[in-house]
């Protein structure tokens, strides 16, 4: 991703893209709202399928690169990529639910970690640092600072509460593909690897992972989800930005309750 180029949109497009960021962030909260004791991973995940389908929108992530399923939902020491199934999710377990819709050619990406009904201290503290180490970064998310900036703050704010922050997954440039350059880390990354300036009209996506443990993962025999390799649990929160003149704006919030 790092090598492509940066492409920046112009107001049409993140227009487009406002819409395709509502979608997504509905489909969140349907994903959100389904979680439940009892329930299987692939009753969320159809419910998800249907709100995008019927919001005239298509499941970005059904088919991308073989993933058999709408919604990446990963639980406990699941980081990312757990796809739906037969898995029962049961009273304690904490789930991250990642989604994406495409409308008119333009991606919205967005995630989020949740609780089935009453969960473990340790896992409501690791939801909320890992939620708000969201917004630290996105206090650097403006034009002339750098990707760097946003990592250090995501970084520095979740360590500092005894965390970690997974490496080998990053945020990433989101527009006609959901995958595009520039690539985000949640950590820093000056003097490590290609570190852009921030620019009105990039869209980006940033998403801390974090780990109540050891911030090395491993993929399971699916080829597909990423776990905790100490076991730890995990949680994830995303949302697709645009970088403006002033403030960043998250096209993937609803009701500011995601």
């Amino acid at each position: 991703m790092s090598r492509d180029p940066i492409i920046i949109k112009s107001p049409r497009e993140i227009e487009i893209m406002r819409k395709a960021g509502k979608i997504t962030a509905g489909a969140r909260s349907v994903a959100r709202a389904a979680i439940a004791d009892g329930l299987t991973t692939k009753q969320v995940d159809k419910a998800v399928n249907e709100f995008i389908v019927k919001s005239r929108a298509i499941p970005t992530f059904k088919g991308y690169g073989g993933f058999p399923a709408s919604t990446c939902i990963s639980i406990n020491e699941e980081v990312i990529h757990g796809i739906p199934g037969k898995r029962v999710i049961r009273n304690g377990d904490i789930v991250s639910i990642d989604v994406g819709a495409t409308f008119g050619g333009y991606v919205g990406d967005c995630a989020g970690t949740y609780p089935c009904g009453e969960i473990s201290d340790e896992a409501k503290r690791l939801i909320e640092v890992t939620r708000q180490s969201f917004f630290k970064g996105l206090k650097f998310a403006k034009s002339g600072y750098r990707i760097s900036d946003i990592g250090a703050a995501i970084q520095e704010y979740v360590e500092g509460r005894g965390y970690s922050v997974i490496r080998d997954y990053v945020g990433h440039g989101v527009g006609h593909e959901m995958h595009e350059a520039p690539e985000v880390p949640n950590y820093d990354i000056r003097g490590l690897r290609p570190n852009p300036r921030l620019v009105p009209g990039m869209t980006i996506a940033i998403e801390p992972m974090v780990a109540v443990g050891d911030f090395h993962v491993k993929v399971l025999g699916n080829d597909w989800t990423v776990v905790t390799v100490d076991g730890s649990l995990a949680a994830h929160y995303e949302n697709t930005i645009c970088i403006t003149d002033g403030e960043p704006e998250i096209l993937t919030m609803a009701e500011n309750i995601d």
